[in-house]
């Protein structure tokens, strides 16, 4: 099994210190280093501590030799594409995000800033949550197996607004949704 806690740490954009400090019980920025060189084993408990820590299933923390894992071999910077040092794992995205489980939006007619063809990879949360999403694009279920999405722009207690993508659209308020769905990534062909 390869170790991928340095390459999650990076990209979430965690110290050493901040991960140990984030651990349950808190640990120290050698232990969390000597974890991520293998110079410690990565048993299922410090497996657990460590995802917790970094809000990521533990289970992203390793994988398998043989996976084929995408790489990230270059950066775009202000001078042009520059070569990494060494290509470490690209991981992806939605590995990376926090709670709630994720849902899918196909775009089939473009409207508003998204196009035909686009994903769009949604997080699902509380609805009380709502009041940290204030404008973010969500989704949420209505009556008769129906949905509404829209940029969340209200809430009071348990009713919330979205207004629609595109020019023109009214206002929808939802009475007390089951959930909400925040957009977190949005897939687009090139």
């Amino acid at each position: 099994m390869i170790n991928r806690i340095r390459d999650i740490r990076r990209q979430k954009g965690l110290t050493l210190a901040e991960v140990a400090a984030a651990c349950e019980p808190p640990t120290t920025a050698q232990t969390i280093g000597r974890l991520e060189t293998g110079m410690r084993n990565l048993s299922l408990v410090w497996m657990n501590r460590i995802g917790a820590a970094l809000g990521v299933d533990p289970e992203t923390l390793v994988k398998a030799e043989s996976e084929s894992q995408p790489q990230v071999i270059a950066r775009l910077t202000d001078a042009g594409a520059e070569s990494l040092p060494s290509p470490r794992d690209a991981i992806l995205p939605t590995e990376l995000l926090e709670g709630g489980s994720l849902v899918c939006l196909e775009i089939e007619t473009g409207q508003g800033e998204y196009r035909g063809g686009d994903q769009l990879w949604m997080r699902q949360v509380a609805p009380e949550d709502a009041g940290n999403l204030i404008n973010r694009d969500v989704l949420a279920p209505r009556s008769g197996g129906r949905f509404a999405f829209g940029r969340l722009i209200d809430r009071q207690g348990s009713l919330v607004g979205l207004l629609p993508p595109g020019v023109g659209k009214r206002q929808i308020v939802i009475d007390s949704p089951a959930w909400l769905a925040v957009a977190e990534m949005l897939v687009r062909k090139l």
